[in-house]
């Protein structure tokens, strides 16, 4: 699985998630400050799943008809390590059998909501 970390995800998350055998790229490493549309633009055109902290992306796929087809996972948790938005990531993707594919997936204390787009 492809990953695109957002800028606000933490580099110590994306080395973590690359030690364990993920194909991550980081915003905040290979390109700092571009727009969210241009994350998106990435995402689509690389296929790859976007890992953010941004609540900007419901909008972007909802209101201005971005689909990135591998989805979107928007991380609403706070008071967290730097490690464990990484950890939190590999847990879900290798334990559970959720498909992420054209869903926007919420992750926050109470679990996980999933919506189609």
């Amino acid at each position: 699985m492809k990953i695109l970390a957002n800028e606000n995800f933490p580099k110590t998350s994306v080395l973590f998630l690359q030690s364990t055998g993920y194909n991550i790229k980081a915003i905040g490493v290979d390109d700092a400050g571009i727009s969210d549309n241009e994350v998106m633009e990435i995402a689509i055109s690389e296929n790859r799943l976007i890992v953010t902290f941004d609540s900007d992306y419901g909008e972007l796929i909802f209101k201005h008809g971005y689909k990135p087809p591998a989805g979107v996972i928007y991380l609403r948790i706070i008071d967290y390590s730097p490690e464990y938005p990484g950890q939190l990531i590999h847990h879900i993707l290798s334990t559970t059998k959720l498909d992420f594919t054209r869903k926007i997936s919420v992750i926050d204390q109470n679990g996980i909501r999933q919506r189609s787009y």
